[in-house]
Order: structure tokens, then sequence, then C-alpha cells
């Protein structure tokens, strides 16, 4: 047995005696190219003689970057974007959220989301539903927002006709049974205390910073279900909001890396003339209620000593968001508040910088850079059909809260001074590569194509953006800045508020040239 093992390894290796005397006696090896026989003299960077010539997949022009809109008799709207590739992501995007539910319980859009892809009329439950997209390679996901509903899928392009057929029974045929209704409920009451537990605030004051800028109207509705509203959401409720807001006239069937011709087929076969689950009928009260920017503040008053333990706490911090009005996606200022807003940037005071994190924007040069007590200073922009907003958020001690609060003001009354060229083009260089780099991604094109569409009947193309971001001029910037300060600020804060300026103080600092906050004077300490 030794020697057979002894002899097989030797082979293996090609060493040995036997390897030595086969290559020294045996006949002449010669290893095969492709082109070595038959045509040895041609190298292989020219074309072979008598064989046809390969025909290549091509575009012309602009049509490779074209965004196809169709609209079906009955107002669905079908949109496809080209792009190569063996998978497609498709999906349907309703004109559906949180700021439509003034005159029903808030957190029925919480409740869809959390109810998407269950059992429908034709697949028995969600099990189902992953193992007929699993043979097409295929996976799904639902997310709302406060304006808009996605249902997506990304598969195989080949299974395209079964991907359209499944999302329109999640969409029109859902069972809402008794056995999920409750799963949601437990589901919605887990991500409400994991939202309330979390040591990242910034979905919470995005909540409240919403809610104090447009207070009890639209985006300033909530968009995660109240506590007490949990256990009112039933079958009833949803399929009441289901009626007047799932319509075919609210959706768009969007698509990338799929054939338009075949999609709208598709949409034919599986959205046209379909009765929901719900029962037909034209919607009759639908909110077409126009957002209402009222400003304002909303404290929370939180003990946040105990929110991260361990051997590395995170410390106690108390986290204020100061916003203000900007404008809709819709306007032509939308373009120069986007600048404005990564010309601001910042982040966190951990941040390892490199390149595209922002290490030059304003909030990390003028307030991260020379405040070494604050932990975080960031830009964020909340744009709407309607409105927007342009918030600051910050993080320190609470013993610094006032001077921190002060800060930001400050920040902003600067945004309506004087505009450096060279920052001005880093903001617009980084904004546009940033664009460039998320479009690259298949899912990220379908939501720019779903959105766009569904807010304008047609898409703006990457190309066109940049040149709007190129042709802002610092004059465009200074302009909206000062139009901004104008308005009312909205105020949200999270902590230990005990050194919080008042409200109008903070609205005096935004409307002063220095952005200062009024002195007060305490006569006992």
């Amino acid at each position: 047995m030794a020697a057979v093992v002894l002899a097989a390894t030797r082979l293996l290796r090609g060493s040995g005696s036997w390897g030595r005397s086969r290559l020294r006696f045996g006949p002449k090896a010669y290893r095969q190219f492709s082109s070595g026989g038959t045509y040895p003299n041609i190298p292989l960077s020219s074309p072979l003689p008598g064989v046809p010539k390969p025909v290549f997949a091509t575009v012309d022009g602009q049509e490779k970057f074209e965004t196809k809109v169709t609209t079906l008799d009955n107002g669905l709207r079908v949109a496809s974007q080209n792009k190569f590739g063996q998978f497609c992501t498709v999906g349907i995007l309703i004109n559906s959220g949180s700021r439509y539910e003034a005159k029903y319980l808030s957190g029925i859009a919480h409740f869809l989301e959390k109810l998407a892809f269950s059992s429908t009329a034709r697949f028995d439950s969600k099990d189902d539903i992953l193992l007929t997209l699993e043979k097409h390679g295929g996976i799904c996901d639902c997310q709302t927002s406060r304006d808009t509903t996605m249902y997506a899928v990304s598969a195989d392009s080949k299974g395209l006709d079964t991907v359209v057929g499944l999302l329109a029974d999640v969409v029109l045929h859902p069972r809402l049974t008794d056995e999920e209704i409750e799963m949601t409920r437990m589901a919605v009451q887990f991500e409400l205390e994991d939202l309330n537990m979390r040591p990242d605030p910034e979905p919470l004051l995005t909540e409240m910073i919403h809610e104090a800028a447009y207070r009890e109207n639209t985006v300033g509705l909530h968009r995660f279900c109240p506590t007490e509203n949990i256990a009112k959401i039933g079958r009833e409720v949803l399929h009441s909001y289901l009626r007047n807001y799932y319509t075919p006239d609210r959706m768009v069937l969007a698509g990338v890396g799929v054939e338009h011709e075949h999609l709208v087929e598709c949409a034919r076969k599986y959205l046209l003339g379909v009765q929901p689950a719900w029962g037909g009928g034209p919607a009759v009260d639908v909110d077409r209620s126009v957002a209402q920017y009222t400003g304002g503040i909303v404290k929370l008053e939180r003990d946040m000593s105990n929110v991260s333990l361990g051997p590395t706490p995170i410390p106690e911090l108390t986290h204020i968001m100061v916003g203000l009005e900007s404008c809709s996606f819709l306007e032509g200022d939308f373009i120069p508040f986007a600048v404005l807003n990564m010309m601001m940037g910042g982040g966190g005071s951990f941040s390892a910088g490199g390149p595209g994190k922002g290490m030059f924007s304003r909030l990390y040069l003028n307030v991260l850079n020379r405040h070494h007590w604050m932990y975080n200073a960031t830009s964020y922009h909340h744009s709407y059909e309607d409105t927007g907003l342009l918030c600051i958020h910050a993080s320190a001690d609470p013993r610094q809260v006032r001077e921190m609060v002060e800060i930001i003001t400050k920040e902003f009354v600067l945004m309506g001074g004087t505009v450096d060229v060279v920052e001005l083009e880093r903001a617009k260089t980084q904004l546009m590569s940033m664009l460039m780099m998320n479009l690259e991604s298949r899912p990220v094109i379908f939501e720019d194509v779903g959105r766009q569409v569904l807010a304008t009947h047609s898409r703006k193309l990457p190309h066109e953006l940049c040149t709007l971001i190129r042709n802002v001029a610092p004059e465009d910037i200074k302009r909206v800045a000062s139009k901004m300060l104008r308005g009312k600020p909205a105020v949200a804060a999270l902590g230990d508020l005990t050194d919080l300026p008042t409200y109008e103080h903070i609205q005096a600092a935004l409307s002063s040239k220095d952005g200062r906050l009024p002195r007060t004077y305490r006569l006992f300490r």
C-alpha cells in the first residue's frame, strides 16, 4: 500500500526517476494555442482570415440613456431604462405615504410596509413568494417614505413576466389575514422601541424636525405608527386607505434592464382591468393638501447617559437639529440648494477622512476642526413635491448646548454671505461625482426613474442634471440662502435640555447679522 501511495505522489508531483525518464526520452510535447497549428504566424491582436466578422450589440446616440414612458388606458405609467446585464430591477411606486394620513389613523403606511410581500390571492404565504423569486435568483423589498411607497424586485430578466405578475398580486390582492396583522403589530411595536433606544438619534430627530416644521399637516404627520394606534389599525382601516390611494393613476411600474415593449405587455396583462381586493370604484376621499410650513420647536427631555453601555460607552450627549424651509424638487432652486447642502457637508468627529468624505466642507472646517467638544455637525436636505427643509444636526455635552446652538445659527447666517469660488467648485464636483457613482447601481437607477416619472411624468437624465449643477453660480447660493433665512426656523431637541436657548432667541439669532444669540443675565447661578 505504501508503495502505491509513493508512486502516486511522485506521479502528481512530476518528480522522481519515472518523471525524469519521461521528460528525457519521451516524445517532444507542444502546447497548443488557439492559433498555434492552423495560423502559426498571426498575432492574437489580428482577426483570423476566413472567420466571419463578429457582430456586437451597439447603441446609437442617447438611446442608451433614454427613459421610455408609456401610459396605459387606466392611467398607470410604465417607465423603463436600458441597462445591459443578466438581471433587472422592477417595481411599483405609488403616490402614497404618511403625508396622506390626515383623515386616517397615523401609521397606516408604516403598517403596509411591514405587511408587504405577505400572502396574496395566488400565494399562500410569504415563503411561497420567496420560493417563486428564488427560481429566478430574485430578492424583494418594500420601503415607504412620507410621500412614496415602493415595492421592488431584483431578478433574472428572463423571469420578467413572473415578477410583474407577482408584484401585481402583492400590491392589488393582499389577503391581510388576522395573523399577519397581529405579527405586524408586534413588528411595529419592536421598531418603535428600537427607535427610542438606539444610540444614533438621527431617525428620531428627523421625525421631530418635520413635526416642528409642518405642524399637524402633510409631511409633518407621523411617519412611524404612534403606540396608541397600533391596536386600532385593522383590515377595514387598511382597505379604506388602499381604496383611495392604491389606484392606477397614482402608480408607476418602473423597470431597469428590461425591454420596454415587454414590460408594457406584462403591465397590460397583470395591471390593466384588474379588480383589487378592496373592490373597485373611483377614489372619493383623496387628500390633495399642499404642505404648510409653520416652523416651531419640538423638545424631548430624555436621560441619554445610559444609551450606550459597555466597556467604552458613548458619553451623554444632547442633540439639536435646526432647519429652515428650502424649496420643492420641482423648482429651479432645488439644484442650488443641493449644492449648498453639499457645501455645508459635515459628519462625525471621528471620521477617518479620505476622498469624498467632505473634509473640506464648511461644517468640518468651521465647526468640527475648531470646536473639539462637538461630536457631530451634519447638514441634511429633505425635498418633496411642494416643499423642502434644509437642516443642521449637531450634538455635544449637555453643558455646552447654548454654545453649540450659537455655532449652528452662525453657520446658517454665513450661508447668505460671500461664497468662495474654490469651495463652490469643490461642492459641485462632489455632488456630480456622488450622483454619477450612485447611478452605477441598478436599484438606484430604478428608484430614480420611478420617483421622477411619478412626480413629473418624465425623467431628467444624469448629464442634464450635471449641466444644471455646473451652471450654479455664487450669486445663486447667496440668493437661495438669503431667501431661506427670512423664514421661521424649525427646531428639534433631544436629551438634557437644561441650557437650551428659547425658540425666540434662536429665531432672533438667525435674523441677526452675525448669528449670535441674545445675551441672557441671571441674578442667581
